[in-house]
């Protein structure tokens, strides 16, 4: 049985072709997820990083890496964990499984509790599985924006960009 799934995932990450994340994730969808990052961010002190990847390569899935193991090692590699108030937000769609992950620096998790990343999740899963991906981006993004203005409110402090809004699609 286990090596039934396991087939069926490397099955399911070869089918997925690079046309398909950029159509999905067109510019246009693109550039709404951007604006919306720039404008949750005027109204905490938070950094919110949004990264697409169509599929994992084969050595990642014969070390069956799951979307959650991938995020975190991206959390590292785009150094999100890097801010002043270590207030970084990686949200990560893994394309191929339809996964989504949100990986929180601590300073967010000291205040924020799992069960609110993984309500997000699933309702933007939901969506992204429904094939609306800009929608299910945008309202997850606004939830989000919600639990940071709360927590970490802009206050009267200076707010520098500390990382890039731009959508990374691997």
């Amino acid at each position: 049985m286990k090596l039934l799934l396991q087939a069926q995932r490397f099955l399911a990450h070869a089918r997925v072709m690079p046309w398909q994340v950029r159509r999905a994730f067109s510019r246009p969808v693109c550039q709404a997820i951007e604006t919306a990052i720039a404008a949750s961010e005027q109204g905490h002190r938070a950094e919110i990083r949004f990264v697409v990847e169509g599929a994992l390569d084969w050595p990642q899935l014969w070390r069956n890496i799951d979307a959650r193991e991938r995020a975190v090692k991206l959390f590292s590699d785009l150094r999100i964990w890097d801010t002043e108030h270590n207030t970084g937000i990686l949200v990560y769609v893994l394309f191929a499984e339809k996964k989504l992950e949100i990986v929180a620096d601590r300073g967010i998790n000291a205040r924020v509790a799992p069960s609110e990343w993984e309500a997000i999740c699933a309702s933007m899963t939901k969506a992204f599985q429904a094939g609306q991906f800009k929608q299910g981006s945008i309202e997850g993004l606004n939830r989000i924006s919600g639990l940071l203005h709360h927590h970490f409110p802009q206050g009267s402090s200076h707010n520098p960009e500390e990382l890039s809004n731009q959508v990374v699609i691997l």
